[in-house]
């Protein structure tokens, strides 16, 4: 009797628990999906592919920008405080809106979003997919999700995705895939391939790509570059000179400084008979790291740090634009090349040239653009160590403010020898101006 009435106990037990319980099922916890750093986590997973697929600077800064936008366009749904983008970017259409008849977690809709729109515009698919099916899984199994609001929200987030897909295939990219190749001119002033892989000149057409918020790719041309003239009394010599000596003289520091901007995505070196190649993050991808650092510094919400992400990327998308519009239009031969022929034949400078013309410094203009954009987000002091270039196994470094990271990514041009000076400082005063432009076209909140 005393046995049956024991298990009597155990079995009203075990029913009362299952009925507090609801059933075995977790209660819905949105916070759990909320977190910025799930957003990071899918940004750091896009970063990786790039440099995996060896995209170039522009072609990365593309890949940011529109997975960023489709984040954002998802998640102001849940923020009634931000605004749309469309109607601010151009040619973007309303993006579509969300059925108020059915319930979404806008957070994972977002999540979904970059990753879908990230994954059409890189060449490893399979990597951004496999990433997504678990990191997705796990959400949804830790934050209790009901499995249609899951499928709801898979379901509008690929629904924005689409949007803004349609959207940037009209940007011109494609068609830029067929555009012929640039043709090597021979007079002395014009950029030539360099060592030690002479390869042809990347995105010579890129200024066709259209804009973000720039009303043209010709919006902030800079000054012209220093008149070419080799005679050694010139300035452009001068010039010249300077990056030799400069490049002959490094101490600790300024090779140090040299190589943490260096930001290069194909790296070759060549032993004898045999050839590897080192792969980075693009200049455009280091900002992004810092972008990441600062959000996670500030301590700053989901919606704010898809926001500060899309703002930066669109900056540096635009910035890209402009600086190649000039790379190609001035079409200025690299220093390695002249140095070669005039100075020193067996001169190397300490990072390698990278296959494009040196007018001006891509640097410089994508830091000045990042570096205003960032300061209009978390303010003109916001000091910061920069880890960014630890996995690739450089020493992390500090950083007063993002003009002065800017600044640093500048000059590190002349250090590592690809740059004049005039490429450098007119490069930062581009993308200056052009970053305070987005900062004060941009508009993300009511």
């Amino acid at each position: 009797m005393k046995i049956r009435q024991y298990y009597l106990l155990v079995i009203t037990g075990l029913t009362l628990l299952f009925v507090a319980t609801g059933c075995g099922k977790k209660e819905y916890d949105k916070s759990i999906i909320a977190k910025a750093d799930n957003y990071h986590s899918a940004v750091k997973k896009l970063t990786d592919v790039i440099v995996y697929d060896i995209f170039s600077p522009p072609v990365a800064s593309r890949i940011y920008a529109y997975p960023s936008i489709a984040a954002y366009e998802t998640l102001i749904n849940a923020h009634p405080g931000y605004v749309s983008l469309s109607g601010q970017l151009r040619d973007l259409a309303a993006t579509p809106k969300p059925d108020e008849n059915k319930t979404y977690d806008f957070s994972l809709a977002s999540i979904h979003a970059f990753l879908v729109v990230g994954k059409a515009l890189i060449f490893s698919e399979e990597k951004i997919a496999d990433y997504e099916s678990n990191f997705l899984a796990r959400l949804k199994k830790e934050s209790g999700m009901s499995e249609q609001m899951f499928k709801n929200s898979i379901a509008y987030g690929d629904q924005v995705a689409q949007h803004i897909l349609d959207w940037a295939d009209k940007d011109n990219y494609k068609q830029t895939r067929t555009f012929p190749k640039y043709s090597i001119q021979y007079e002395d002033h014009f950029w030539k391939p360099t060592p030690p892989d002479y390869m042809e000149g990347i995105e010579p057409h890129w200024n066709k790509i259209r804009p973000f918020v720039l009303d043209s790719a010709e919006q902030f041309t800079p000054p012209f570059p220093t008149e070419f003239d080799l005679d050694p009394s010139s300035t452009f010599y001068k010039e010249l000179l300077e990056v030799y000596e400069v490049g002959k003289n490094l101490d600790a520091e300024q090779e140090e400084i040299a190589k943490f901007w260096d930001c290069n995505p194909y790296v070759s070196t060549h032993s004898g008979h045999t050839m590897f190649a080192t792969k980075k993050i693009t200049p455009g991808g280091h900002w992004i790291g810092i972008t990441s650092i600062a959000c996670k510094q500030a301590n700053i919400s989901l919606m704010e740090t898809v926001a500060a992400y899309t703002k930066v990327s669109v900056a540096m998308a635009d910035a890209f634009i402009s600086c190649w519009d000039e790379k190609w239009r001035s079409v200025l031969v690299r220093p390695e090349t002249l140095i070669n022929e005039l100075i020193d034949q067996d001169w190397t400078p300490l990072l390698q040239t990278p296959p494009f013309p040196e007018y001006t410094s891509g640097h410089s203009v994508v830091s000045g653009a990042a570096s205003m954009t960032l300061t209009d987000i978390f303010g003109d002091n916001f000091a910061f160590i920069d880890t960014t270039e630890m996995e690739y196994n450089l020493p992390a470094r500090s950083f007063t403010s993002f003009i002065n990271a800017a600044e640093e990514a500048a000059i590190s041009r002349l250090y590592g020898g690809i740059h004049y000076m005039p490429a450098i400082d007119n490069g930062l005063d581009q993308g200056t101006s052009l970053g305070k432009f987005i900062n004060a076209r941009l508009n993300f909140k009511n």
